[in-house]
């Protein structure tokens, strides 16, 4: 796989584990709040890192950390994930996936092998606003709503997540994504955080206010609703 990060510690991504975060390099999406964009838009190959440097820390760190989170990017881009992550898998760690839901075959193979314990699948906003958030202006959605469906559907534990800005996101907007997401497990709403690298420029936060007022949007169609 083409890793470009390596964060050896989370006590925050994988829920109720340790973890280390392996970011893969390579997006189909060019969301401009995404605040990864070395991961996206300027990807530097010879920053990459060797997968035996990450299975070497794992081994030495197994016992110590239960579980891997495999992030980027899009992971599900990469043509050897499923060897990697049946690898972590084989080491005895959970593994946690984070999506954005366009390779929905991909998906489902995880799944259907046993290669992810828990699934985070960003939904970018309302379904009608997808190309305009995403920066993609001939976007077709239908992957995306079969990676819905999937998870929806599965046995796989998983979680729904939105990162909002002032300039792309409001609380209709959010209630249309709820809406589209009817009966999840847990959606999250995450303001967004300048990381002074994002992939676009002007984003700004939403402020608490309007934070609270999408929750409330949100809870009218999924049970557990939080902002992160």
């Amino acid at each position: 796989m083409i890793i470009n990060g390596f964060q050896k510690l989370t006590l925050l991504d994988f829920p109720a584990h340790t973890a280390a975060i392996v970011f893969t390099a390579g997006c189909d999406l060019r969301c401009p709040f995404c605040h990864n964009a070395p991961l996206v838009s300027r990807i530097r190959l010879d920053e990459r890192i060797d997968e035996g440097e990450v299975f070497s820390y794992l081994e030495k760190r197994f016992g110590i950390l239960d579980g891997v989170c495999v992030s980027g990017g899009e992971p599900l881009l990469q043509k050897d994930i499923f060897a990697f992550l049946e690898r972590v898998k084989d080491m005895g760690y959970d593994v946690k996936l984070d999506t954005n839901g366009s390779s929905p075959e991909r998906l489902r193979e995880v799944i259907d092998r046993g290669l992810a314990d828990y699934v985070a699948m960003d939904i970018k906003n309302a379904p009608e606003l997808y190309q305009k958030t995403t920066g993609i202006g001939d976007l077709d959605i239908e992957p995306f709503s079969k990676s819905r469906d999937i998870l929806l559907s599965s046995s796989v534990d998983y979680e729904f997540r939105t990162t909002v800005t002032s300039e792309l996101h409001t609380p209709k907007s959010i209630a249309a994504a709820a809406e589209w997401i009817k009966g999840a497990k847990r959606y999250f709403i995450q303001n967004f955080k300048d990381s002074g690298d994002t992939v676009g420029e002007g984003m700004t936060p939403c402020s608490q206010d309007v934070l609270e007022a999408m929750k409330t949007e949100a809870l009218k169609f999924v049970e557990n609703v939080n902002i992160r």
